[in-house]
């Protein structure tokens, strides 16, 4: 019996050293993360961002479906009317330390004004730094638009 455990014990331990042998001269699956970055889905959920129309209007209508939709009760709307009828926002606000990164309020703007972008590195000093303003929101919005525009298009297949 005592026979039989050694042989099965080496040959584990053999096929284990060949593993490692073989691997050994695989290419690396590792990256050097600050100065290399691993690729995203289009479909990752990030910072959030308010887009802008290619003429430069916000597209947010104050329809306020994302502040009804989202679980966490994250996000705060207020808007006005225009002299045409139409709403326009006066306040968004968006508490990241309550947003739970759903991607709901992605989902249910009926002109993809609120996206989740690609940026996920944007640690903060502090927790005033994580309530998002109206104006942060677009910022965000401008800085990644050719990134989102194309996620967006990407995505287009799976909704």
């Amino acid at each position: 019996m005592y026979r039989f455990l050694k042989t099965i014990f080496l040959a584990e331990f053999i096929s284990g050293l060949w593993i490692a042998f073989i691997e050994m001269f695989k290419s690396k699956k590792t990256i050097n993360y600050p100065f290399e970055k691993g690729s995203l889905s289009p479909r990752f959920r990030g910072e959030h961002a308010l887009r802008r129309y290619p003429n430069g209007e916000e597209r947010c209508i104050a329809c306020k479906l994302c502040e009804a939709v989202c679980p966490a009760q994250a996000i705060t709307i207020e808007s006005k009317e225009r002299e045409d009828g139409s709403r326009k926002t006066t306040r968004y606000d968006i508490d990241m330390l309550k947003c739970i990164y759903c991607g709901l309020c992605q989902e249910s703007c009926p002109v993809e004004a609120i996206v989740q972008g690609p940026n996920f590195e944007f640690a903060t000093e502090t927790r005033e730094e994580l309530y998002y303003n109206k104006k942060k929101l677009l910022d965000n919005g401008d800085r990644w638009e050719e990134v989102l525009a194309k996620n967006i298009r990407l995505d287009k297949f799976y909704r």
